[in-house]
């Protein structure tokens, strides 16, 4: 059973934490219990998965219905002519047989292991090749900035202090009063280890720079007890002693700090004095600075220190950090949005600096900034119906990411979720294709996620994306040479058993035109990597964009080409001499004629060249061999011959490009085309 869907209920406090274990619990158990019945509802399951085996299966309907009628059709065909029905009935048969495109499902699987395989090698883990069919139908990408649009690397770039801002190499008495404070709000790294939080980490490493300590300003400091931050809390706060006083420092997001403020330099604050606060410190983040606050109580009370006795605060002054963007981050995201994309950042950042950030990096596009708290103030059906407009979710946090994964879920969007704490993971789980970065994500995250990134860099989901996104126009493409070569072959023996009676081809040549033509050429077009100076145009590939109308286009086309080619070659073969002759001349034409569509469909891959090649070498050697030529039905022929199939062949091979403009041409007039 897939993971079912949760009504959230949005709170502030612990309860949170228990939503998000109760998440997580709920999706490892779904997991478990039923990774198929998932996968068949999102893509990230059964083989081959739910997006590529329901199309598959609607070209099996399709074709199979025509395999049947038209091996009928040779039958009636041979015994009203009156010609033996043993005969006619080997003929209907073998057509029959080789119509039939049994290669699919294995095509479609040596895909994905082949994309697998590839990203592998391109610092991209999948967990599950079947993984690379939901990142070819990738259509919104929720993701946080911090290490994959950005460096990743925060630093503290100044101190502001009552609307005086410097920068950290030349702070004055009031700004290094105020880091003082941040640092004593700022744990101890444990073991000697890195502090779990990048600000925390910038914070320290800027007091070294600044040569301000836990100290200064509060000559004998020492620490007596701290909560530590919670994205639900949104604040550190810690108390100590120095001398007989007590002091509690604060520092935390502005809306949160602030509101428990009572002071600002010793002088009452009301709702007004917050509301200019608040504002200074959003005129700092949109110069795309991200914005701590910092405060402070010089006779806090002794007793448990709690989330409610953080109060009576005097205001001391923002801190300002900067992370600059990626410049190969921006060239992605815009690369990402041309093909059609949805791109939302999830940050927890202030507002105005996940503002700035994204306008740098062309993540709005037109899109709307919202917060977590306007998140919370909307049922389902609401937010339904905002997301479609929103490129920003600042002050976000993990069960934000749940919510917003859910939503675009409803709205039958294909969902990729990035996160590297273990407070993400229940949205990675619950995401079509989860996606962790490798080492700043945590165990549970990688645990959840169905794509690691080890190198931490958004070029390389951009290059998954683009592998998923080739895998299927190369499925196409494969899909095309097998149903539209089959397609091609029924016409000729309909044409052919329509002015003889009999099928210009025996049964045994028919699935000799298959081994030859179907599954290795096929399969090297299906196998082969995208080329780079494709990638641009691989984003535009997908599974509407790829399985609809211009797979139906190729195959007909490919139909019409090898209908043409193997036609020309058998009329001109029999006006020239015997009936063998003729059909062994047609069957040169016909597999001529496919390969030489092949190849122009391989490009320059040198597996669809050899394969191809092969393919060819081993029929002349087929048709030239006097035993193997019998045993198939056909006779060894001459140069003559061999010029009439080879110049059909190259005939069909070359109608194939003008035939695309025809058809979209007449499309419109061809009945489940448009």
């Amino acid at each position: 059973m897939g993971v079912p869907t949760l009504r959230v209920t949005m709170v502030r406090t612990s309860p949170e934490r228990g939503l998000l274990c109760a998440l997580a619990r709920r999706a490892d158990a779904a997991g478990s219990a039923g990774e198929a019945g998932r996968a068949a509802e999102r893509g990230r399951g059964a083989a081959p998965s739910a997006g590529v085996e329901r199309r598959l299966a609607r070209i099996t309907r399709t074709t199979l219905p025509v395999a049947l009628g038209s091996a009928v059709a040779v039958i009636a065909a041979g015994m009203l002519r009156g010609r033996p029905i043993r005969d006619t009935i080997g003929a209907g048969v073998g057509l029959a047989v080789a119509s039939v495109p049994e290669g699919l499902p294995f095509l479609v699987s040596a895909a994905q292991l082949a994309s697998a395989r590839r990203l592998s090698a391109h610092a991209a883990l999948l967990r599950h090749p079947r993984t690379i069919e939901a990142a070819g139908r990738t259509d919104v990408l929720c993701i946080d900035k911090t290490g994959k649009l950005t460096h990743g690397r925060i630093a503290l770039v100044a101190v502001a202090s009552d609307g005086h801002s410097l920068p950290i190499e030349r702070l004055e008495d009031e700004q290094r009063a105020v880091l003082a404070a941040a640092l004593r709000a700022t744990p101890r790294p444990h073991n000697g280890g890195q502090l779990e939080h990048a600000t925390d980490g910038a914070v320290t490493e800027g007091a070294e720079e600044a040569r301000v300590h836990r100290t200064t300003s509060a000559q004998g400091w020492r620490r007596t007890s701290s909560l530590p931050f919670e994205p639900s809390r949104g604040f550190h706060a810690t108390r100590g002693r120095c001398g007989q006083r007590r002091i509690l420092s604060v520092k935390g997001a502005p809306e949160e700090v602030v509101q428990r403020c009572a002071t600002r330099d010793g002088r009452r604050l009301d709702s007004k004095g917050r509301k200019a606060i608040l504002e200074a410190g959003e005129k700092l983040a949109a110069q795309g600075h991200r914005i701590l606050a910092v405060a402070e109580r010089q006779d806090a009370p002794g007793g448990k220190l709690t989330d409610d006795t953080v109060d009576g605060l005097d205001f001391l002054g923002f801190l300002a950090f900067a992370d600059r963007v990626r410049g190969t981050a921006r060239d992605a995201v815009r690369r990402l949005a041309d093909a059609g994309v949805h791109i939302v950042m999830i940050t927890g950042d202030h507002p105005g600096t996940a503002e700035s950030m994204a306008g740098e990096l062309g993540v709005l596009d037109g899109r709307r900034v919202v917060t977590g708290a306007e998140l919370d103030d909307l049922d389902d059906r609401a937010l339904d119906k905002l997301l479609p407009d929103v490129g920003v979710v600042a002050r976000g946090t993990p069960v934000h990411k749940v919510r917003v994964v859910q939503a675009f879920q409803r709205l039958g969007r294909t969902v990729a979720m990035t996160g590297d704490g273990a407070n993400d993971a229940p949205a990675i789980r619950l995401a079509d294709i989860g996606i962790a970065f490798g080492t700043r994500a945590t165990p549970a995250a990688r645990a959840a996620a169905d794509l690691i990134v080890t190198d931490d860099r958004l070029e390389t989901l951009l290059d998954a994306f683009v592998e998923g996104r080739a895998m299927w126009a190369s499925v196409r493409q494969a899909l095309a040479i097998l149903v539209g070569g089959n397609l091609g072959e029924i016409a000729f023996t309909l044409l052919g058993t329509a002015t003889t009676g009999t099928s210009p081809l025996t049964a045994r040549q028919l699935l000799l035109v298959n081994l030859f033509t179907d599954l290795v050429p096929a399969m090297a077009v299906a196998l082969r990597p995208p080329q780079p100076e494709a990638a641009e145009r691989m984003l535009q590939e997908g599974p509407e964009a790829s399985l609809g109308t211009a797979l139906t286009e190729e195959m007909v086309c490919r139909a019409a080409a090898t209908t043409l080619g193997a036609t020309a070659g058998w009329l001109a073969a029999r006006l020239t001499g015997r009936a063998t002759r003729a059909r062994t001349v047609a069957l040169v034409a016909l597999v001529g004629a496919q390969l030489g569509q092949t190849l122009l469909v391989g490009g320059r891959s040198p597996a669809v060249i050899l394969s191809s090649l092969g393919s060819m070498a081993a029929l002349a050697a087929v048709v030239q061999t006097p035993v193997l030529s019998q045993f198939f039905g056909c006779t060894p022929i001459g140069p003559i011959a061999w010029s009439i199939a080879l110049s059909a062949a190259a005939a069909a091979t070359a109608s194939a490009l003008f035939l695309p403009h025809l058809v979209e041409r007449i499309r419109p007039a061809i009945p489940g085309m448009d």
